[in-house]
């Protein structure tokens, strides 16, 4: 089975942060992300490069000054 798929049994953090509009959940790789962090934790194949291109693109479209 693909790793992708496998680590999505894991549990993965919440991370909650507060502000004067109340408070919100991000799961932690979101949270990175949010920082421009994307964080690679296995080995790179099909699926993972796919993920990683989406994220770096979503990332592009966010900084399109």
């Amino acid at each position: 089975m693909n790793e992708f798929f496998r680590a999505q049994n894991y549990l993965v953090p919440t991370v909650v942060e507060s502000s004067a509009r109340g408070e919100r959940a991000y799961d932690l790789y979101s949270r990175l992300l949010r920082e421009r962090i994307v964080f690679l934790g296995t080995g790179v194949d099909d699926t993972v490069a796919n993920l990683i291109c989406a994220q770096m693109l979503f990332l592009e479209s966010e900084d399109s000054d």
